[in-house]
């Protein structure tokens, strides 16, 4: 089942159950301000998606509504598609080796699978998210994929690069995790790699640590795509990132 029947269906059972104003989809233009620097949602996104504004932890109340009709409408796919279109452009390029070693890292959450069900159901704002009810929606592996980085990722493979996943998802998820990949086509890859359970570093020092192992394994990284700066900032990189749209929470 797509995303957009997934969301539709949501969306049905939402509006007709008084659920919040954001899941009747009105037309919401980014208007209000921001509590903290009085500036629109619209341009609170802008700096979010430019890792300007660094280290906040829910979407302001006043926005929480523009988000939701930002994520559930045709602006955040439409974003998600110029990630994409990029990235199409950069793989067309690329110059591989005979090794066998050249590999993609995708992101989890939000870049590889959408929890936009889960939101929906939840809200955007500062209720929307605990670890509680996160884990349960986790471990029913039912989110869609996001159908860009699907896109990206069967182009990867029909090429003959590997896909690793590197996610914060935690190791006890690992049997739902990837029942759930597998579920919405993501059919193969060369790693799946969560966290070890217990540990709270930071999602920067986390990743940047894994891809200095896979470096040192002997694997090319020539690309890395994930929602959050800290998938893809911290050495090293990859030899090209990209970044999709996420204002939805931010993780350092």
């Amino acid at each position: 089942m797509g995303l957009a029947i997934i969301l539709l269906s949501f969306l049905t059972h939402f509006t007709t159950s008084n659920a919040m104003d954001v899941h009747l989809l009105r037309p919401f233009s980014g208007i209000g301000d921001h509590p903290v620097t009085g500036v629109s949602c619209d341009s609170w996104r802008f700096a979010v998606e430019t890792n300007n504004m660094r280290g906040w932890l829910t979407v302001p109340p006043t926005c929480e509504n523009y988000i939701g009709n930002y994520m559930i409408g045709g602006h955040y796919r439409n974003d998600s598609a110029v990630v994409n279109a990029e990235a199409m452009k950069y793989v067309a390029g690329l110059e591989l080796g005979s090794d066998g070693k050249d590999v993609w890292i995708f992101d989890i959450d939000e870049t590889s699978l959408s929890n936009l069900p889960y939101y929906a159901h939840h809200g955007f704002g500062v209720e929307a998210y605990n670890d509680t009810s996160f884990n349960a929606w986790v471990r029913k592996s039912r989110a869609p994929a996001l159908p860009e980085s699907l896109k990206l990722y069967k182009r990867l493979m029909s090429l003959g690069i590997k896909v690793i996943f590197l996610s914060g998802r935690s190791e006890d998820t690992r049997e739902a995790t990837a029942c759930n990949l597998k579920r919405v086509g993501y059919h193969t890859w060369e790693k799946l790699i969560l966290r070890r359970n217990g540990d709270k570093s930071l999602a920067v020092m986390y990743k940047s640590g894994v891809r200095k192992t896979l470096v040192k394994q002997g694997y090319e990284i020539v690309g890395n795509i994930g929602d959050q700066w800290s998938d893809i900032l911290g050495s090293p990189e990859g030899d090209r990132t990209f970044k999709l749209p996420d204002p939805m929470y931010y993780l350092s």
